[in-house]
């Protein structure tokens, strides 16, 4: 077998180091299918990182170049000490992060992932043995948009960015766009000097850095989710494509997997919104666009006693969380609320919107890290057809995922969006801080029903105000 090997040449510590890439994948594949589900997401994570640890460990060990040299003890120290310093960092950020921050943070950990991967692209495309300069420019390329453009989303999700909404706006990301290919065909096909090519890597560099910032400005706090699976999918493809630089296995099929995973994700979230991809890009919808008309009519208040009587005496009841619960840290007391409903006869359910808050499957999260059930959590399709039968539908800090606009005005931005249909039951409870509008920036039909009583206040501080009114009854 040795001698085969050494005919062909093959070692065997670069079998061992193939196979252990394959080991790899099938720890990625068990982490994206336990992914799947709140309950098993933590283990998931677990096995993901083990395929990410096993990889790296066999790399550092068993990877040869092509002089047949290997990575070399100091070149090794540095890398582990890379290795603990990043995850020192990331495990302090995490530890501290409030559960209202967490779609910023995966913004700013996605932007860290395509940086990666666009200064990997920088360095080796004047690599003599860099075999393919179309795939480190896309590296270069995507990587960099995947940058630039999380981190605007960072700011936009955290407050310190606004929106730009102009009609000009696509015909500038355009010209952006058409720029930034006229530089790859150059770079490409051109026969230039070492410094004139060098001065041409970095423009495309810069251009594709302001193209990321240009192509998530318009975009408004609404389609974040979205946008945030899109920015997702980039850095695994840019990934990807850094693993093909490398002729890495392991970062090829990481990046493949997180690259489809986002892609996929994204496609769903834009089916859950009833719109193209394309539509949310380019739309502007959500943050301060172009909204219905102001409803006529009034709001009608409910007093913590009275809403505590109609909690309290009904046979089932439907609560609707959304980004006002996750401002509040309302999950804990909304959580308390819903074991103490149960202990009187009341069968309480949680209906889940898809783009429900800043990140996809924001209220998920949020809600397991209460303990609330994870059977309790009910998909918005499932729950629908329940609420004309539901005594009481309560909304928690969500606004547009409510919406009956959507299904009721031809006008409006979010015409065509699916909602959780909170008009079908027989009582609305809103809870609200005030009457502002939500992030789509819409006034809500929802507030001035007939059947429904509005709640104001602090989300936390009005649920716990029910919780002990429960409790006198």
């Amino acid at each position: 077998m040795e001698s085969y090997l050494h005919e062909v040449g093959i070692t065997q510590g670069e079998i061992i180091l193939e196979f252990s890439y394959l080991v790899a994948a099938v720890f990625f594949i068990i982490g994206l299918k336990l992914l799947s589900h709140p309950e098993t997401a933590k283990r998931g994570n677990l096995w993901a990182a083990s395929g990410m640890l096993l990889a790296m460990v066999t790399t550092m060990v068993l990877h040869r170049d092509n002089s047949g040299a290997n990575i070399g003890l100091a070149n090794i120290i540095i890398i582990v000490i890379t290795i603990g310093i990043g995850t020192l960092l990331g495990a302090v950020i995490a530890r501290r992060v409030q559960m209202t921050a967490m779609p910023q943070l995966v913004s700013f950990f996605n932007a860290t992932g395509g940086a990666a991967s666009a200064l990997v692209a920088l360095m080796e495309y004047t690599n003599p043995a860099n075999q393919s300069l179309l795939v480190t420019l896309l590296s270069l390329v995507i990587g960099g948009v995947a940058f630039s453009g999380s981190m605007i989303a960072y700011g936009k999700l955290d407050g310190k960015v606004g929106d730009i909404f102009s009609p000009f706006m696509k015909y500038v990301n355009g010209l952006l766009l058409l720029v930034i290919i006229a530089l790859v065909l150059f770079l490409l096909l051109g026969d230039m000097s070492p410094d004139t090519e060098t001065v041409l890597l970095y423009l495309l560099l810069a251009f594709t850095l302001v193209y990321g910032v240009m192509f998530v400005m318009p975009i408004g706090g609404a389609d974040m989710p979205v946008v945030i699976s899109l920015l997702n999918s980039f850095t695994g493809i840019a990934a990807a494509l850094a693993g093909f630089i490398y002729q890495n296995q392991a970062m090829i099929l990481g990046g493949i997997f997180v690259g489809s995973a986002g892609t996929i994700l994204t496609i769903l979230m834009c089916r859950a919104m009833n719109r193209s991809l394309l539509n949310v890009i380019v739309g502007a919808f959500g943050g301060g666009g172009a909204g219905a008309e102001k409803t006529a009519g009034t709001m009608k208040e409910i007093s913590v006693s009275d809403a505590a009587v109609l909690l309290s005496y009904s046979q089932k009841v439907v609560i609707v969380p959304g980004y006002g619960l996750a401002v509040a840290q309302a999950q804990h007391v909304c959580n308390e609320m819903a074991k103490l409903l149960e202990e009187k006869g009341v069968e309480v359910k949680f209906a889940i919107h898809p783009v429900a808050g800043r990140m996809p499957g924001h209220m998920n999260v949020l809600l397991a890290e209460a303990e609330v059930p994870y059977e309790k959590l009910v998909e918005m399709d499932t729950i629908n057809p329940d609420l004309p039968n539901t005594d009481v539908v309560v909304v928690i800090g969500a606004n547009d995922v409510v919406n009956p606009a959507a299904e009721e005005d031809p006008s409006s931005p979010i015409y065509g969006m699916p909602i959780i249909k909170a008009q079908d039951a027989k009582n609305i409870i809103v809870m609200k801080r005030g009457m502002g509008m939500g992030y789509a920036a819409i006034e809500n039909n929802l507030f001035y029903h007939d059947k429904t009583r509005m709640f104001f206040g602090n989300a936390k501080d009005s649920i716990q105000k029910l919780i002990l009114e429960i409790k006198s009854l």
